[in-house]
């Protein structure tokens, strides 16, 4: 593992898997959600995100963490030896979200987030988020993940279960 991309809905457990592959295999970790938020939730231009993806993936060794703009995404699969999707139920999603949200409440320095972000004023609109890329851009992502089968290692992560043993064999 080289250069590898995770992806998927929020709070499957992404962000610990990264520290678990930082430390296994070395990898500079660049988060997606760090690139396209200032503080108090600014939104940073798809274009800049775009470019900064793109200088990351320039590098000889890489793990980007998130979404970003769909063609970087399909860039970065092209790129990666290898991808991993953390595809569990939306329920399970939805789950550790509110868990994860209650959590920044009691200690907010414990919880990934981009710099000068305060989650839980975002709560309702991550919830609905959780949802919509459940419904609209989860099919679209398993075409693209099926259409590197073969081509790359792919880990396609369904339950916490698979998420654990992922960590064990591969971190």
């Amino acid at each position: 593992m080289c250069k590898a991309t995770i992806i998927g809905n929020s709070a499957g457990g992404k962000s610990t898997i990264c520290k678990a592959i930082v430390k296994a295999h070395e990898l500079p970790l660049y988060a997606v959600d760090k690139l396209q938020w200032k503080p108090g939730w600014t939104a940073v231009s798809e274009d800049e995100v775009a470019t900064e993806i793109r200088r990351v993936m320039a590098n000889d060794s890489w793990l980007l963490d998130g979404w970003g703009p769909w063609d970087t995404i399909e860039e970065r699969f092209e790129k990666a030896d290898t991808i991993i999707f953390v595809d569990h139920s939306v329920w399970i999603h939805l789950w550790w979200a509110a868990k994860r949200q209650i959590k920044s409440l009691i200690a907010p320095t414990s919880v990934e987030k981009p710099d000068g972000c305060d989650l839980f004023p975002m709560t309702w609109r991550i919830f609905k988020m959780i949802w919509m890329i459940n419904r609209d851009h989860r099919p679209r992502l398993l075409k693209l993940v099926e259409s590197f089968k073969g081509k790359k290692d792919i880990f396609h992560i369904r339950s916490p279960k698979e998420l654990r043993r992922f960590a064990l064999d591969h971190c």
